[in-house]
């Protein structure tokens, strides 16, 4: 039996989080492992729960979503563990703070009254390493805030990937599948996954969110 998906709350509205505990239990290959009232309660429940993927509401009492996923990234990061994945709560869908946590590390954002099925879905994806929400969207997102963009030349660390890597970079940064760049490049999934895999690791991103982030922020996607 596959071992359910660790899930946590981090909400301040306890009748919102008892909805999610309801939500996410009623799924087999879900487990909701704890619940934290703000940012800084989030954090203590990452050590203590060990999550697979947090729900993080943005705005919170005495530590908001944004500082407690930007504190688990950097945690995760110096320890050199990958860390929970994390999808932000928000009631806009244009939200500058949903810019702010996506930067910060969180691999997407979901409105509150979302469907109860794409949230379930959100989870599952988010946990398979996959993108919630579409490259566009982030594109969208940072330009509608204008995002500081950086200088036209590559970083040194992007330098560093091979040229297929290169390509695949900006494939995968416009948004393109596994599948259909396999498909452009002539190339099988597992060979994409196994490059997309190694370009993350040499420019030290999360997933694909951060992966877009990064060219948006570095002027290598238009």
């Amino acid at each position: 039996m596959t071992t359910p998906i660790r899930v946590a709350l981090v909400d301040d509205q306890a009748l919102f989080r008892a909805g999610l505990r309801l939500l996410i239990s009623s799924q087999p290959d879900l487990e909701c492992v704890g619940e934290a009232a703000n940012g800084a309660e989030g954090i203590e429940l990452v050590q203590s729960a060990k999550p697979d993927v947090i729900l993080m509401d943005i705005r919170m009492p005495v530590m908001d979503g944004i500082e407690a996923t930007t504190r688990i990234v950097d945690a995760a990061r110096d320890d050199g563990r990958a860390g929970p994945r994390i999808i932000v709560l928000t009631t806009f869908d244009l939200d500058e703070a949903a810019a702010r946590a996506i930067r910060g590390g969180a691999s997407g954002f979901v409105l509150k009254d979302a469907d109860p099925e794409f949230l379930l879905a959100a989870i599952r994806t988010v946990h398979a390493g996959s993108s919630v929400i579409a490259a566009g969207q982030i594109i969208e997102l940072f330009e509608h805030f204008d995002s500081q963009r950086m200088s036209s030349d590559p970083p040194a660390a992007f330098t560093l990937l091979t040229a297929r890597e290169q390509e695949i970079f900006a494939l995968a940064a416009s948004g393109l599948s596994n599948a259909e760049i396999a498909t452009a490049e002539f190339l099988s999934e597992a060979t994409v996954k196994t490059h997309i895999s190694r370009t993350l690791g040499k420019l030290q991103l999360r997933d694909r969110v951060q992966l877009v982030v990064y060219a948006y922020e570095n002027n290598l996607i238009g």
